[in-house]
């Protein structure tokens, strides 16, 4: 028997937008138990809170107009506070989760969410692009996991790039040309296959825009295994590309206005951790994004089954004199 569930409504956005009311002010009916488990005070701790006759709370996340920086623009003490708020849901949430739910439907990764104000150009789409973080998302002792490199076979051939390694004490298990890729993984079978044995992906840069052709959807639909692009040449250090790249995260641009980078892990990233990797995370994309501040809309922090809590939105100046008035 279901438990009766009562229901709040969230008029979430800002008013006296100069855009179409459905970009700024969304109406969200959101389930008081989901969010209950979430911790109420905490979401509501991250932002400005008011009350009409209806009993509706309007939130507006924390912005500010002039800064240069992510610490200038974002709020750590509500970005920490957000990041304690979805760890202390993701706890009740394997509380409550049946034991036989299937191990690969687990997301446990924190997402850094990304809201453009315009699709990004084809040429920002069509890789995905390396994001530093402080602390690595993989495993304490990732040297034991089993890493995969995948080579072009001209520029780098896969058996000196297996000897470099080995001589490196580099922990890649295996080093896969691209024309063998291509011969030898051609069915869904195969490449499910592939995807199992390795923990992680590493490819060549020259590669990288070919193998969503070659790897398929069981890689790139739900973006869990894309190699990581690493920069090898014969005079580069081959040993610190790989860690840089161990230590990183990927920003893969979408055909519209959102996307979304992993900034943190349940079990292997702590809250201090998360929110250092959030502001790294933060400078790396405006590496990337057009315009920098100028061309991000809005920036959430969530799990991939949890409710987005706002970190950060544009304001123009019209709007935030109006909201001071």
């Amino acid at each position: 028997m279901k438990k009766e569930q009562k229901r709040l409504s969230f008029n979430y956005g800002l008013s006296g937008c100069r855009v179409k009311p459905n970009l700024h002010q969304r109406r969200l009916e959101l389930n008081f138990y989901k969010i209950q488990m979430l911790g109420i005070s905490a979401a509501i701790l991250l932002v400005d809170q008011r009350f009409n006759f209806e009993g509706r709370i309007r939130f507006r996340p924390h912005c500010v107009m002039a800064a240069s920086s992510s610490t200038d623009r974002i709020n750590k003490e509500t970005t920490r506070k957000a990041v304690n708020a979805l760890l202390r849901w993701k706890k009740l949430q394997l509380q409550s989760d049946s034991p036989n739910t299937h191990k690969e439907d687990n997301d446990d990764f924190i997402y850094l969410s990304i809201t453009l104000k315009k699709i990004p150009p084809k040429n920002l789409i069509a890789t995905p692009h390396r994001i530093p973080l402080r602390y690595s998302l993989l495993p304490r002792d990732f040297y034991l996991l089993n890493l995969c490199l995948i080579v072009d076979g001209k520029k780098i051939k896969s058996e000196l790039a297996r000897q470099k390694l080995k001589s490196l004490d580099m922990p890649i298990k295996q080093v896969l040309k691209l024309s063998k890729l291509k011969s030898d993984y051609k069915s869904f079978d195969a490449k499910k296959k592939l995807f199992d044995s390795f923990d992680m992906f590493f490819a060549v840069k020259d590669v990288v825009p070919l193998l969503p052709e070659v790897l398929g959807k069981v890689f790139y639909k739900k973006k869990r295994k894309i190699p990581m692009p690493v920069h090898l040449s014969g005079d580069c250090n081959w040993k610190e590309e790989i860690e840089r790249a161990c230590t990183s995260s990927l920003l893969c641009l979408s055909g519209g206005t959102c996307s979304a980078v992993r900034v943190g892990r349940w079990g292997v990233t702590e809250s201090k951790e998360i929110v250092e990797n959030l502001f790294t995370a933060i400078d790396g994309v405006l590496e990337i994004v057009p315009k920098k501040w100028g061309g991000i809309r809005a920036l959430h922090l969530k799990f991939s089954d949890s409710l987005a809590l706002p970190i950060y939105e544009h304001r123009t100046k019209l709007e935030a004199v109006g909201k001071e008035n």
